[in-house]
């Protein structure tokens, strides 16, 4: 964990603004936020809209511009925006501007607003499961103007209540902790080909012409159904 995101989750309590609380912030538009960059993970959704945008499939997008690999804790594949060069600086920062702006990670699209959720280990997560906001010092733009959380989203068509969002999380948490207890249940060769076939359903098996909640929809019930038979036949293995 780097140390931006240990510091967060150290005073995640004293970070947490409301989606109506006021904060103070103006971009300066001086690109601070798009160098010594190694943390701009790409949702489902994120890829689906860039590779979208680009006219590119999504694998297309993550060969071109992407690294992928597997999370020390949520031990899922992740994808990430490529550094480039030794001022680590994101691979669509073109003249000092982001070439994808419509469709920038909604990550960036947020900046200087983070969301999560939370839950508590073993609990069972639910689709409506609270979306959490936090608003940690940017370190640029200037403080000249007021927004709220939920004025700052909407400019950038961003709900504060995000179903795709909500949805994106419950798949990570459910689906990351399956894949813990099949760590000690699979060798890993096994291990690896169920990365794979998570990755390529979460992020790579899209239609860039079609909708994408209702493809990820179906995506995320295949993987679930394929973990729920695996954790079966995990069980039924060690009663033999």
């Amino acid at each position: 964990m780097d140390q931006r995101l240990q510091y967060i989750a150290e005073h995640f309590d004293e970070l947490v603004i409301g989606p109506d609380e006021p904060f103070q912030f103006h971009c300066t538009q001086c690109g601070k936020c798009c160098v010594n960059r190694e943390d701009i993970l790409l949702n489902p959704k994120d890829l689906f809209r860039i590779s979208q945008y680009l006219g590119l499939t999504p694998q297309e997008t993550v060969s071109k511009c992407c690294e992928v690999y597997i999370g020390s804790s949520s031990r899922l594949p992740i994808v990430r925006l490529k550094p480039q060069g030794s001022r680590k600086r994101c691979p669509f920062l073109k003249d000092q501007k982001c070439s994808v702006h419509p469709v920038k990670p909604v990550v960036c699209a947020m900046f200087p607003i983070g969301r999560c959720v939370r839950c508590q280990k073993g609990q069972e997560v639910k689709e409506d499961i609270q979306i959490e906001f936090i608003l940690n010092d940017p370190g640029c733009g200037d403080r000249s103007e007021t927004h709220t959380v939920r004025e700052w989203l909407g400019s950038f068509g961003i709900p504060v209540d995000d179903l795709s969002f909500r949805r994106w999380q419950k798949a990570v948490i459910t689906i990351g902790t399956e894949i813990q207890k099949m760590e000690s249940a699979f060798p890993q060769n096994m291990i690896d080909i169920l990365w794979n076939i998570v990755y390529i359903e979460f992020y790579l098996r899209y239609d860039t012409n079609q909708d994408f909640d209702e493809q990820f929809i179906r995506n995320s019930a295949k993987v679930d159904e394929m973990m729920q038979r695996l954790l079966k036949e995990a069980e039924d293995t060690r009663r033999v």
